[in-house]
């Protein structure tokens, strides 16, 4: 057994699975969700702001038509860590997701900085989210007025290439004043226990929803194979397009599967969480994979993708189509799917001093900084909130092998938590070098080494 000193003991404290066990009895909440509503609430999760603001800029800058591809890349990823969820789910059934899972079986450090990360996280999609949102409610204004809105106020100041790193030139604005509006009404609205309704949620997803297949039938007709080839437009030095391209953009897109994770929070709300949530991970990352492919491989069918590189590329795609009337509609799919995302739910009771200072931080990202470096640094945060739930899987197989796991993830208990884990550090190294993210980015290969290392030094101490 290994000797800690008393100073490092707290910080690999675990919460034991006893502990859990008990503290998922004495829940008062009432498991009335069944494998139907975890799906659909993952499907409502998952759906919004990657497809309508990522994909564009992903395949103008990295994949061009290959930007499939880098979906179903993204996609295979996320079901090793929707597995590696899914047997967590099941052998933990309390509401925490990552967090639970590393306080619970790497200790309290491990807990604190995943819950870190989650926390920037989702602070640093909510500004994602609000540039997109500012982006097509300014195509919708321009698609009932026939004016184009001033950039001024509706762009941020910066932007960024590997290159040049961040710049402003004539295309940036002073500041994006309805990306920073959205976010203070919404930090508002928490604050003064404004409550988002189920039924308003339920509207806002099922307008998304609805909106992007009609996007779909409506452009089916108006597809141009000649803009799909080439399929993997050739590599330049930077690594955009080519192969390295539609890795790169793989990583951008899994902005798109960031909801799926908190569908593991409703694991003190299933009727059976051993059947429903495995089926519920499993069937909405499945579903919204399907529905990404669909809206990529119809996007760059009716658009060259070099002219997507906007924070509207949909609204933008069917403009260009003359389909003003279709655009309106996309751009009020988007702000209801976007302000699904960005709205508060009032029951955690976010304290009002750390909500304002979160809420003022999330407002200054939104309003200066550009669409694909937030989007990136999101992807980043996602990456390695999912490693570190690939390495609680590893280390619980090796302390804990006696309790229940009513949920396995399939072939043993090493090789798909190892192999996802792989892929989320391959993707990381394939993702571009803000220097920000620098940190996030070479993290997982560091969590890669604690998943090799970490369960014998785990079974010697536990």
């Amino acid at each position: 057994m290994v000797n800690l000193p008393p100073a490092l003991k707290p910080l690999f404290a675990v919460k034991t699975y006893e502990s859990l066990q008990a503290q998922a009895a004495a829940s008062q909440m009432k498991r009335t969700l069944t494998a139907k509503d975890v799906t659909l609430i993952g499907i409502g999760e998952i759906i919004g702001a990657g497809i309508f603001v990522i994909t564009g800029t992903a395949a103008a800058k990295f994949a061009g038509p290959a930007i499939v591809l880098s979906f179903v890349i993204a996609g295979i990823t996320c079901a090793f860590a929707g597995l590696c969820y899914s047997e967590m789910a099941a052998c933990v059934p309390i509401a925490g997701s990552a967090y639970t899972y590393a306080y619970s079986t790497c200790g309290e450090l491990f807990g604190f900085t995943v819950g870190f990360d989650l926390m920037l996280e989702y602070l640093v999609g909510a500004a994602t989210v609000a540039v997109g949102w500012s982006a097509y409610l300014c195509k919708f204004i321009e698609s009932i007025t026939g004016t184009p809105v001033s950039p001024t106020w509706t762009n941020g100041a910066l932007s960024y290439t590997d290159e040049k790193g961040f710049y402003s030139d004539e295309k940036n604005g002073i500041a994006n004043l309805p990306a920073i509006g959205v976010v203070m009404f919404c930090t508002l609205a928490l604050c003064f226990g404004v409550k988002q309704s189920a039924l308003i949620n339920h509207v806002l997803c099922g307008t998304k929803l609805v909106v992007i297949f009609l996007f779909l039938f409506a452009t089916v007709g108006y597809i141009q194979p000649a803009n799909w080839s080439p399929f993997i437009p050739g590599p330049d030095a930077d690594g955009t397009y080519g192969i390295q391209g539609v890795f790169r953009a793989s990583t951008s897109v899994f902005f798109a599967y960031i909801g799926f994770d908190a569908v593991s929070t409703t694991a003190q709300e299933v009727k059976n969480p051993a059947r429903d949530m495995p089926i519920g991970i499993m069937g909405s990352l499945g579903f919204c994979t399907v529905v990404y492919i669909l809206v990529s491989g119809a996007l760059t069918g009716i658009s060259p993708y070099k002219l997507l590189n906007t924070a509207a590329p949909l609204s933008d795609a069917v403009i260009r189509l003359g389909m003003n009337w279709l655009a309106t509609l996309v751009s009020i799919g988007a702000i209801a799917g976007l302000t699904s995302v960005i709205l508060i739910n009032k029951k955690y009771g976010t304290p009002l001093v750390q909500t304002m200072l979160s809420g003022s931080i999330c407002a200054v990202m939104a309003g200066f900084l550009p669409i694909d470096v937030l989007g990136d640094l999101t992807s980043a945060g996602t990456l390695f909130a999912f490693a570190l739930v690939s390495l609680s899987v590893g280390v619980l197989r090796f302390t804990r092998p006696d309790i229940e796991r009513p949920f396995k993830v399939p072939l043993g208990p090493v090789i798909i938590p190892a192999l996802g884990f792989i892929v989320h550090g391959v993707g990381h190294q394939h993702g571009r070098r803000h220097p920000v993210a620098v940190a996030a980015l070479d993290g997982d290969w560091l969590v890669c080494v604690l998943w090799i290392l970490g369960p014998p030094l785990c079974a010697a101490h536990w």
